[in-house]
């Protein structure tokens, strides 16, 4: 709607009026809906590459990081029974902030461990990809978080741009019916143009941003 309502204005001469029922001030609102609009692909686009970066992290910790040191806690509790319960693997749909704990306290435990580990032919590069893919893990539920926000942000804005926009073309149908309304013609065209629904949300927008914080991830 608005964007046809705007051509027809800049084709046609609604001089005469007050700035706050005239072009101008359609333009201002058009241009901040298509800010908000860019903020809102921004939002789902950082949500989405950071769940798929997540996944990839996710799957590293839990098939390969995690479940290759449980296997040097059993073989080393042979020797001191206590690490034998030390390293469990967590469940294969663990909440993503239960990942992150059970990563970080084997982290701990392992590092504390290390040179016992080490001795059974463990690599030091072991402990250096865990503190990695964890530092990682981190980043991408807070670049989750931050998608989040300025998604809902812009779409929270956007919706009162849009309701503004359609308070601004229901004046400015006053304007064109004082100013055209004797041009049956024209007052047709205007028709057409502002019972056209307007672009305030693109189709990119109609879903919300993926995955992020606590979730349960869905299964690969």
């Amino acid at each position: 709607m608005a964007e046809r309502v705007r051509e027809f204005l800049r084709a046609h001469n609604t001089d005469g009026v007050g700035q706050g029922l005239g072009l101008a001030k359609l333009e201002e609102l058009l241009e901040r809906a298509k800010v908000l609009a860019e903020q809102q692909v921004v939002g789902v686009a950082v949500t989405r590459r950071a769940t798929r970066h997540r996944n990839e992290v996710r799957r590293a910790l839990q098939s390969k990081i995690l479940r290759y040191l449980r296997v040097v806690g059993r073989v080393a509790a042979k020797q001191n029974g206590e690490l034998a319960d030390e390293f469990p693997l967590p469940p294969r749909k663990a909440t993503h902030e239960a990942l992150l704990t059970a990563a970080r306290a084997t982290l701990e435990k392992a590092t504390a461990r290390q040179d016992v580990f080490v001795s059974l032919g463990m690599s030091q590069k072991v402990l250096d990809d865990l503190a990695r893919a964890v530092s990682e893990f981190e980043r991408t539920l807070e670049a989750s978080r931050a998608g989040r926000r300025e998604h809902a942000g812009a779409s929270a804005d956007l919706e009162a741009i849009g309701a503004a926009i359609a308070e601004q073309v229901k004046l400015l149908d006053g304007v064109v019916q004082y100013q055209f309304g004797d041009d049956v013609e024209l007052m047709g065209a205007w028709a057409s143009a502002r019972n056209v629904l307007g672009p305030f949300k693109p189709k990119e927008q109609q879903q919300s941003p993926g995955e992020g914080g606590s979730q349960t991830p869905k299964a690969a």
